[in-house]
């Protein structure tokens, strides 16, 4: 659906049913977020790769977001300030024409040591979620999603 160019005016007459869009929207990202969770409680996040590109995202990351540290609780306002915005911002349009939906709002849980909830679940875009949750799978830091899954699995 278009809006038209920025700065028209939206003719409500001619409009979708934005509760209907916002409703579908939330609809995509729950099932985003629970597929992933589904993912991780089959397979050590440490084993996984989430695009084709993991490698060359996690590096760019690294060196874009260096003092990020993936064990940490996410500071949501400092991620959405105007100058963390700007930096994603950056970061994200190096993969406009490589990562499909790089720009899609999802769910991301603010700590990795949390299972998704409604306090511990910020709204991110696909680049951010990529980015964060390929560096915490290398670490390991979703792996005892798996484990508590599998207990008598050795590790």
């Amino acid at each position: 659906m278009s809006l038209g160019p920025a700065g028209a005016s939206l003719n409500p007459e001619q409009a979708e049913n934005f509760e209907d869009m916002e409703k579908q929207f939330a609809v995509k990202c729950v099932q985003h977020m629970s597929t992933y969770w589904a993912i991780l409680e089959k397979a050590r996040g440490s084993k996984l790769r989430l695009t084709k590109m993991d490698d060359d995202i996690y590096e760019h990351f690294k060196t874009e977001f260096p003092e990020f540290d993936p064990t940490e609780t996410i500071d949501e306002d400092k991620m959405k300030s105007k100058e963390g915005k700007e930096r994603w911002r950056n970061f994200m349009m190096a993969y406009e024409k490589k990562v499909d939906d790089y720009n899609f709002g999802t769910m991301l849980r603010a700590n990795p040591k949390f299972e998704y909830g409604e306090k511990e679940t910020i709204f991110a875009v696909r680049m951010q979620f990529y980015a964060i949750e390929i560096a915490r799978n290398r670490l390991g830091l979703n792996d005892w999603i798996y484990e508590r899954e599998h207990p008598n699995e050795a590790k």
